[in-house]
């Protein structure tokens, strides 16, 4: 298994409690599937985005720190594309 980092935008619509159960709900899309949360950083928060994604112009960064093989990570690119709340996600190799 692979170190990894995932950063992903939320939409900013998104009241506090609903934030959170998506925040668990991806987290756990990668537990389900052998991978392993180090640790999760919501430091960067709310953010105008560069460009607006349906019609959106902020959004929630959300970027974790994950230990996955493969399979985990290909199931977690097909589900998290599908999640109306994820605006966009980005899945690379960490490098530390």
């Amino acid at each position: 298994m692979r170190n990894y980092e995932i950063m992903y935008i939320l939409r900013a619509d998104l009241d506090e409690a609903t934030r959170e159960a998506e925040m668990k709900k991806v987290q756990t899309l990668l537990e389900e599937n052998g991978g392993k949360v180090k640790s999760v950083d919501v430091k960067l928060g709310l953010r105008d985005l560069a460009y607006p994604i349906n019609d959106l112009k902020k959004g929630f960064y959300v970027v974790l720190k994950v230990e996955a093989d493969e399979a985990a990570l290909y199931e977690f690119n097909r589900k998290v594309k599908i999640n109306p709340a994820v605006l966009r996600h980005l899945v690379t190799i960490d490098q530390q």
